[in-house]
């Protein structure tokens, strides 16, 4: 039996730690086991990741407890914690912490108990409960629901009999009633009443694409699937038989299902719930920690074996794993902002490979990575070209509001062609769906006399106008402050509000359409629990005519009666700074238009830019993808960029301009040997975005085919030099966005 145990304590120390194991632990201790050891004066809890015979240590301390007798992290997940932290050059106890969650992992979070109320078997006789009946009908009438239907809180019971507590207190005092404690289950579907689905019939494409799917998961080593498939070609129901087949398989295997925002959650969930009933449980950060807590242990102890949820539901602990599915797996929301910045598509992709399971990426318009991938056979690509049932896809529009603000003398938000299609849908009782990118009312407040602009104190951006509150606020930093009454440059006091948002866009819409049900949908009308819920469930219901509302409702929507999406504003994302701008325009653009025409009457998308004959605006007008795809990928050969090169960002952050360049400078500086290795390095240089929350923002941006030569040469260099006080550096492995 192994004597040490290196341990990772619950601290950022970026290092493990060496104790001894007592002999009464040692045939009961694993990889993985949670720990309490002794740690400076007090204790500390840990996590087991490697036993061991011998130490380079003469002295060692002994683990003091053993938490739990089953691991809390399977040897899987322990590897791919540990890959998580070498290949994102995060700290291992960050990954471990990552990998379970802060519910699991805390004291203050446990199963919660509740007493209920048993009727004792055989503690009256008929003449005994007759004389209840007539002395003290309430406790007769509590006493019956009980033995009728078995044991229940006071409350319930109060709630099924209308009985007071003291005709219950009565009879536990007669002995007929007796209480003792149950686990009290706490979830996000408890209550909640789904009706049961069939599994539908099967297109041509479909079935192939299921065949497809179930041949990689009979395959030693499984394939990774890259379902390519337009907006409405039935890819979830792919995803539902699939996974069908895995839970009936000898021995049963689980599958896990990601999906790239929480407000598509509640759809995802009650066709997933409709289809396998108690076996789904929900992972994601809407949960409250006592839900997250028990849906974990429910999946850890067998009770559910398929799991969805938003990135970190990748870390689900299922014993047996047959299938990962990635919905949308282009979108940039699978990407964790916190060390270690993992990228939720490819650790699924790297738990495939550890658990020998089929790992399904879908997309109508995939990752430009995933595409080159697919194309250079290193995943396995399935084609759905079609709509269900060969519905037509939405017929695009695009309006040149250049021309439009000609014709108006100004640039409006709406053009004469979407109020118009707007009206016939109104007329015709079909919804429409209004898109933009960009909460709040206005997207800045300028002085006409000055130029004066309102902007954040604390980072470099403008402050965006909220209506609602009359307030400005910061969608950076969170920061607000009043609207002031006159310019505080010039004391000029006439404002300009300029550009729009998703408040303007409403405020506009209920006057030109004052008999409409209108609902807006952003991150400012959604801070309710439940928010997602109701707003999508009214929608369905068709009690909302025009849904407005930012990114999270462009994709994975199913709404049979939305006949119309218009984009308000589809040159946001297209002049960012950032070498991914098209391939994101063009996706979003492809994704909300897929919201439209679900149904039996054709859609249409009405698109407004500034640009209408970029490359990605027209591609998505022809519903293109395979050809801008190309065009992309030649552009990124071009200056290898992914997929040809993997890129590192070294963001370095401090509240002194002057120490956080002369630090970025002195990185670049010990950096410069890797060019040797071929590793190409940008110039030290301030951010796009050059202060947020306070502080100034420096990047040096990697580019190399290797992530190991990048990572070497930022250790060796950081070896070399550690930030100075007051200056923090942060590495994105495969960064999302260069801002």
């Amino acid at each position: 039996m192994a004597a040490v145990a290196r341990v990772v304590v619950d601290l950022s120390l970026d290092r493990w730690f060496d104790y001894s194991v007592p002999p009464e632990l040692r045939e009961h201790i694993r990889p993985g086991s949670g720990v309490r050891v002794p740690f400076g004066r007090r204790m500390a809890e840990g996590y087991v990741i490697e036993l061991t015979d011998r130490s380079e240590f003469a002295t060692l301390k002994p683990i003091a407890e053993l938490i739990d007798d089953v691991p809390m992290l399977s040897e899987s997940l322990l590897a791919l914690a540990r890959w998580m932290a070498s290949y994102y050059l995060a700290p291992l106890e960050s990954a471990v912490r990552t990998v379970l969650p802060a519910a699991v992992r805390s004291d203050r979070v446990g199963f919660k108990e509740a007493q209920v109320l048993e009727a004792v078997p055989d503690a009256a006789t008929p003449e005994e409960l007759d004389a209840l009946g007539r002395r003290a009908p309430q406790q007769a009438r509590a006493f019956a629901f009980l033995r009728e239907h078995g044991p229940a809180t006071a409350t319930e019971t109060t709630r099924g009999t209308g009985v007071g507590a003291g005709a219950l207190q009565a009879l536990r005092k007669r002995g007929w009633l007796r209480a003792h404690a149950r686990t009290e289950r706490r979830g996000p579907l408890l209550n909640r009443n789904i009706l049961p689905t069939e599994p539908l019939p099967l297109m041509e494409q479909q079935a192939e694409a299921l065949a497809a799917v179930l041949s990689a998961v009979d395959e030693e080593q499984p394939p990774v699937v890259l379902l390519y498939g337009v907006t409405g070609s039935g890819k979830t129901e792919v995803y539902l038989q699939a996974i069908s087949n895995v839970l009936h398989r000898d021995p049963p295997l689980g599958a896990i299902v990601l999906v790239p925002e929480i407000s598509l959650t509640p759809q995802t969930v009650e066709r997933f719930v409709g289809r396998f009933g108690e076996r789904v449980a929900v992972l994601h950060s809407r949960l409250s920690d006592g839900e997250r807590h028990d849906e974990w242990h429910r999946i850890r102890a067998g009770q559910a074996d398929i799991v969805v949820g938003a990135r970190s539901a990748v870390f689900a602990p299922l014993r047996r794993l047959g299938l990962i599915v990635v919905d949308e797996e282009h979108e940039p929301s699978y990407k964790q902002e916190e060390a270690p910045r993992y990228n939720a598509r490819d650790v699924a992709v790297m738990r495939g490979r550890l658990e020998k399971c089929v790992v399904v990426l879908g997309s109508a318009t995939p990752a430009i990575e995933s595409w080159s991938n697919a194309k250079r056979g290193k995943y396995r690509l399935v084609r759905m070209p079609h709509r269900v049932d060969h519905r037509t896809m939405p017929h695009m529009r695009v309006i040149d509001m250049r021309a439009d603000a000609e014709a108006a003398g100004q640039a409006g938000v709406f053009s004469a062609d979407l109020l118009d299609a707007i009206r016939l849908r109104l007329d015709r009782a079909e919804q429409t769906i209004l898109f933009l990118n960009r909460r709040g009312f206005s997207s800045s407040l300028i002085c006409r006399a000055c130029g004066y602009v309102a902007g954040c104190d604390h980072c470099s951006v403008a402050c965006t106008y909220h209506r609602r509150d009359e307030r400005l606020r910061c969608h950076i930093c969170g920061a607000a402050r009043k609207v002031p009454e006159r310019c505080p440059a010039c004391a000029d006091p006439s404002f300009k509000y300029t550009g729009a948002g998703t408040q303007r866009v409403e405020d506009i819409v209920r006057r030109c359409f004052p008999h409409a049900r209108i609902e807006r949908m952003d991150a400012d009308t959604t801070v309710r629990k439940d928010s997602y819920e109701r707003v999508l469930g009214d929608f369905r219901a068709g009690k909302i005519d025009i849904l407005i509302g930012t990114q999270m409702i462009a994709k994975g929507l199913h709404f049979p009666n939305v006949t119309l999406v218009g984009v308000i504003h589809a040159d946001l994302s297209l002049h960012m700074p950032d070498f991914r701008a098209g391939e994101r325009t063009f996706q979003l653009l492809a994704q909300v238009a897929g919201r439209a025409g679900r149904g039996d009457i054709t859609g249409e998308v009405i698109v407004q830019t500034f640009t209408p004959f970029h490359p990605a605006i027209q591609a998505a007008r022809r519903v293109d993808f395979e050809t801008f795809a190309d065009q992309e990928i030649e552009f990124r050969r071009q200056l290898t960029y992914p997929p040809f090169a993997h890129v590192v960002m070294a963001t370095l952050r401090g509240a002194i301009e002057e120490n956080v360049a002369a630090f970025a400078n002195s990185l670049h500086s010990r950096l410069r040997p890797a060019e040797a290795a071929g590793v190409i390095l940008s110039d030290a240089g301030p951010a796009p975005l050059a202060r947020a929350k306070g502080l100034y923002r420096y990047q040096i941006l990697l580019r190399c085919a290797s992530v190991h030569r990048m990572a070497v040469a930022l250790r060796q260099a950081l070896a070399a030099a550690r930030p100075p006080d007051g200056v923090t550096l942060a590495v994105d492995v495969d960064a999302m966005s260069m801002l």
